[in-house]
């Protein structure tokens, strides 16, 4: 059988994958640039002759899956939407994922900026790399001043989501002894009890947070859920973050929250427009720390994709039962 992927493993796995006599072809994104939309894989698929194929960005969508002769498909997201889970189910075919990969990596990341707005890190390097000297004291007394902090302790934080990733910010932030709001109506209670949060609306969390911090998933039901009556809700002195997607907030309104004060800082790692560069706007402002949607780009992320990818692929060669299935029915 012959295998594409276009989604990064590691040297291992991929080792791991030939030794099973699978002829594997590695195009990680990472080394070719390509990321392939609507049907433009087809054609790779199809002059490769490939049974199953292995993505992270790439679509897989209705015509491709209908145009090739595809065994197996997997992902190693979580929860993919560039698939089409019905198409493949409609022909049998089993798609595989990785949930929870990431989820330790853009929980830590989320620490990271919540730290980075608290203390003004970004404000205080680009004040030292700039044409900042300290002729007397008073320069230095005034740098203080402007770049004073805020500690974490005892402070309130609001958690938009409280899923997987949601979850482990939330036990990860108990050392830093925050009170805790949740707002989200599918959450378990034995996790909300974990976490000694509380319950409220999405209008009293961002009255009352120090920090809010989303971690919902894109739907259609969260799409545009913070915007500019939102952000008018929030503290003057509070800070936003977002390394969830950026469709669950009104981007334009953010920016004006961040130019006018309305809140007072933003850790960002998603935007509407995607990959990010210099010509980013919230680039321009001191109070946000912005980042290349890197939440999951760790050594550790690639190793627990690789591992279950190679399980499952494994497991589908013997026939027996795949773990993390999308569409279990094709089974049936």
């Amino acid at each position: 059988m012959r295998v594409l992927v276009t989604a990064p493993l590691s040297e291992e796995s991929l080792e791991e994958l030939q030794s099973e006599g699978l002829v594997v072809d590695y195009q990680s994104w990472l080394k070719t640039g390509k990321l392939y939309l609507g049907d433009s894989i087809l054609p790779v698929i199809k002059d490769g002759n490939y049974d199953i194929v292995i993505v992270e960005g790439d679509e897989i969508r209705e015509e491709v899956i209908e145009g090739s002769d595809l065994k197996l498909i997997g992902s190693v997201r979580g929860n993919p939407n560039n698939i089409s889970i019905p198409a493949a189910t409609a022909k049998k075919i089993p798609v595989i994922s990785v949930p929870g990969r990431n989820t330790n990596a853009v929980a830590e990341l989320t620490i990271a900026l919540i730290l980075a707005q608290a203390r003004n890190i970004i404000s205080a390097e680009r004040l030292l790399k700039s044409d900042f000297f300290v002729d007397d004291f008073k320069d230095f007394g005034k740098m203080y001043s402007d770049l004073i902090g805020f500690e974490l302790k005892g402070r309130t934080l609001g958690i938009i989501g409280l899923g997987q990733i949601g979850f482990e910010v939330a036990k990860l932030l108990q050392v830093f002894g925050v009170q805790i709001l949740i707002t989200d109506p599918y959450a378990e209670d034995a996790r909300i009890k974990e976490v000694r949060g509380t319950v409220v609306e999405l209008d009293e969390l961002l009255k009352q947070s120090d920090i809010v911090s989303v971690h919902c998933a894109p739907t259609e039901e969260t799409r545009g859920m913070i915007g500019a009556r939102e952000f008018g809700l929030m503290k003057k002195t509070a800070i936003f973050i977002n390394t969830a997607r950026a469709s669950i907030t009104d981007e334009y309104a953010l920016l004006d929250a961040l130019k006018t004060g309305t809140i007072a800082g933003a850790g960002l790692d998603v935007f509407s427009m995607e990959p990010v560069d210099s010509d980013n706007e919230f680039l321009e402002l001191d109070n946000v720390t912005t980042m290349p949607h890197m939440g999951s780009n760790t050594k550790e992320t690639i190793h627990r994709q690789s591992t279950a990818i190679v399980s499952n692929i494994k497991a589908f060669l013997k026939g027996e039962k795949l773990t993390h299935i999308l569409n279990p029915e094709v089974f049936e």
